[in-house]
This record gives structure tokens, C-alpha cells and sequence, in this order.
């Protein structure tokens, strides 16, 4: 009930979140990440959906579906000539990369491979960091949320309140 009422509040009184995700698509996404990672390497996935007014997430596309080998090394390594899969994948479903998601064994913040290998070099790309490997904290205000200026320069957003990034029901209304 309180995230009810702090949710209308906020799309009352303050400004709308850039990206969203419904919690059952978010739970279930996390859920196979954590298991991806089995609490012993990094995980990840491209977060597809659509963008009007917001970013609203819709689907998780797994790296290691995408690149087999992408998490053999214990973090990511995306081999850039698997990706016509994905937008493959895209053309066909009618959605976009929205954002990005990978677990990290510690805290949230980007590691400098991270900030010099973007798993999406577009300014403005979000990247969404879990830490220890998801098992814990998985919502925004306990996760990493980090905004690509280019150049390799990144903004971490993850402190910010209200998070830029939202779970759960969301009014369409405004």
C-alpha cells in the first residue's frame, strides 16, 4: 500500500521516471540472471521495449542467447559480430534497446571496463548495474544506474531521488 500511495504521489508531484519496467517482467528477468550467474561470474541482458513519453521495458535478451561464448571469461565480452541477432530480434518484435542490465559480484558501481567498453556507445544509454550477482538488493535506490555522455564519460544517476528508474504500476494518465 505505501508504494501505491508513493506512487501516485509522485506522478502527481514529481517528475516521471525516464524508464520503466513492469515487476513481473522485472522479477522474472532478475530471476534468470541471478541464476545465469550462479553467484560465481557476471550475467546480463539487453533490456528491449519501447520509448514514447519514457523508456518502458517489455522484454529481457539474454547476452549469453545472443554471444555464447559472452560470459565465459567471468565477466562480459560481447562479440560485436553476434549482434544482427539481437536486431534481428528487434525488427521482428517492433522494439528498441532501451537499456542495458549486468550483475556485478560487488557493489553498483562501474568497474573501468564498464565505463571504457559500453555495452551501447549512444549518449544518453542506460546501463543498469545489480549487485552481488542479484541475489540481494535488485530495485531502484539499492542498484546502479549509470547514463552514457560519450567519449567514454558516463553520469551516475544512482543516487538520485527520485530514481530516474522505476518498478512496479505506473498511471498512464499523465
Amino acid at each position: 500500500m505505501a508504494s501505491l500511495i508513493a506512487t501516485l504521489a509522485r506522478s502527481v508531484l514529481g517528475p516521471r521516471p525516464e524508464i520503466f519496467c513492469a515487476s513481473a517482467v522485472w522479477n522474472t528477468g532478475v530471476t534468470e540472471l541471478r541464476r545465469r550467474a550462479g553467484e560465481r561470474q557476471e550475467s546480463g541482458a539487453f533490456l528491449l521495449g519501447s520509448r514514447d513519453e519514457a523508456r518502458r521495458i517489455e522484454e529481457f535478451v539474454f547476452y549469453d542467447d545472443i554471444d555464447p561464448n559472452a560470459l565465459r571469461t567471468g565477466i562480459v565480452k560481447i562479440d560485436g559480430r553476434r549482434l544482427g541477432a539481437l536486431w534481428t530480434h528487434c525488427r521482428k518484435t517492433g522494439r528498441q534497446v532501451v537499456a542495458d542490465v549486468h550483475v556485478h559480484p560487488g557493489g553498483f558501481q562501474q568497474s573501468p571496463s564498464d565505463q571504457a567498453n559500453p555495452i551501447m556507445a549512444e549518449v544518453g544509454h542506460l546501463a543498469i548495474i545489480l549487485p552481488h550477482y542479484a541475489v540481494r538488493a535488485i530495485y531502484p535506490g539499492a542498484i546502479g544506474v549509470h547514463e552514457y555522455l560519450g567519449s567514454h564519460r558516463w553520469h551516475d544517476r544512482s543516487h538520485e531521488r527520485p530514481s530516474p528508474f522505476h518498478v512496479g504500476w505506473w498511471p498512464t494518465w499523465r
